[in-house]
């Protein structure tokens, strides 16, 4: 654990540090560690003390035998330092004993809070992330539902005249300078065929067909213009091959969400400026962050988002992943790339009425 302290913002505190900015239960663990070994040493040190008396009183009542009656009252000493080093020999043994068991026991409580403390702060991160991606989501999914209905956008289907075209592009560029969390917004008649775009100065989409990429698919399979389609994580060759989601939904006639379809609208949203951001700006310490891995999947464990820029580059993998993406919250210790790791789990919960239904996890290697 890092000895940088954080303030409520997350922040480094500047200042004189604390006596107990150290502080950690894993500091704790070490330090009964260290105690233990300490009284260990200790009782090896008086039994070694004792060993050397009872020699001296061995020695003691060879003398005193020897000197006969002269030597009775130095043999009554001698008898009593023997005793006296049995008994010591009883304690010490009964101490190292006990000392040894309830240190033993302390640390392992200490180790088992420690973890536990860890998994939780690190699955309460986990659903912090997820959260704010869903809420971010629902917002993308009452967007294109909202721009469905636009006056020109049904109108550039219906009449089918170069200039109707054209206005709609133009709305669609004046509705993208306020929404810049997408890459471009584009329209389709029922064949797939992009014939407006709001970005036309940087993607060159008009023309290209769209039938069957999987938003258009899902969007012409709903029952009205309440519902919408949706494609996952994916490099989107309308925008240059770039990460994106894009959300979609039907285009009705005279803009009635459920009139007969004329087209289709799909949002294409710049998924790493919202996902990266988030799993790359968690609250913790640059001590933490070097050996700590932040990401969403979704349940074959494929990165959609990831601290270490791994996107749709490789699936996360380790035991007991189906149990712990079984549960709502949750963590597991096990090993993870050759380390012992915390592996920390949330599931998305959604948003109102949008849900990803991702997993979210935060991969920390334990200190050794």
């Amino acid at each position: 654990m890092s000895n940088t302290m954080l303030n409520q913002d997350g922040l480094k505190q500047e200042g004189n540090k604390s006596k107990n900015e150290g502080f950690t239960l894993e500091r704790v663990a070490e330090l009964a560690e260290i105690l233990a070994a300490r009284v260990e040493s200790a009782i090896g040190e008086i039994e070694r003390l004792n060993g050397q008396t009872q020699m001296i009183a061995i020695n003691a009542r060879i003398e005193a035998s020897r000197a006969g009656m002269a030597g009775k009252a130095f043999s009554v000493v001698a008898e009593q330092m023997n005793d006296l080093s049995g008994k010591i020999g009883v304690v010490s043994k009964k101490m190292r004993h006990e000392s040894r068991d309830s240190i033993d026991e302390l640390g392992n409580l200490i180790k088992t809070q420690a973890t536990n403390v860890r998994g939780t702060r690190l699955s309460d991160i986990a659903l912090t992330n997820i959260d704010l991606i869903d809420r971010s989501l629902y917002e993308r999914s009452c967007d294109v539902r909202w721009w469905a209905i636009d006056g020109s956008i049904v109108n550039a289907l219906t009449s089918q005249a170069p200039e109707a075209r054209e206005m709609a592009s133009r709305r669609l560029g004046i509705i993208l300078n306020s929404y810049t969390v997408y890459f471009d917004l584009v329209l389709c008649d029922l064949d797939g065929n992009i014939i407006a775009n709001g970005r036309q100065d940087l993607y060159r989409s008009v023309g290209m067909n769209a039938k069957n990429n999987l938003w258009f698919e899902s969007a012409m399979k709903t029952s009205s213009g309440k519902e919408f389609g949706f494609q996952t994580v994916s490099k989107c060759p309308l925008v240059n091959n770039e990460h994106t989601l894009v959300f979609s939904c039907t285009i009705r006639k005279d803009g009635d969400q459920n009139g007969s379809i004329i087209g289709v609208l799909g949002a294409i949203f710049r998924w790493e400026d919202l996902a990266q951001k988030i799993v790359k700006g968690i609250p913790i310490s640059d001590e933490e962050r070097n050996r700590t891995r932040v990401c969403i999947v979704d349940n074959s464990g494929l990165l959609l988002a990831d601290s270490q820029d791994h996107v749709l580059g490789e699936r996360v993998e380790f035991l007991a992943k189906n149990d712990l993406f079984s549960q709502i919250k949750g963590f597991t210790i096990t090993q993870y790339k050759g380390d012992d790791c915390c592996i920390a789990h949330a599931f998305s919960q959604g948003y109102e009425t949008y849900s990803s239904k991702w997993h979210s996890l935060i991969i920390q290697r334990l200190e050794r």
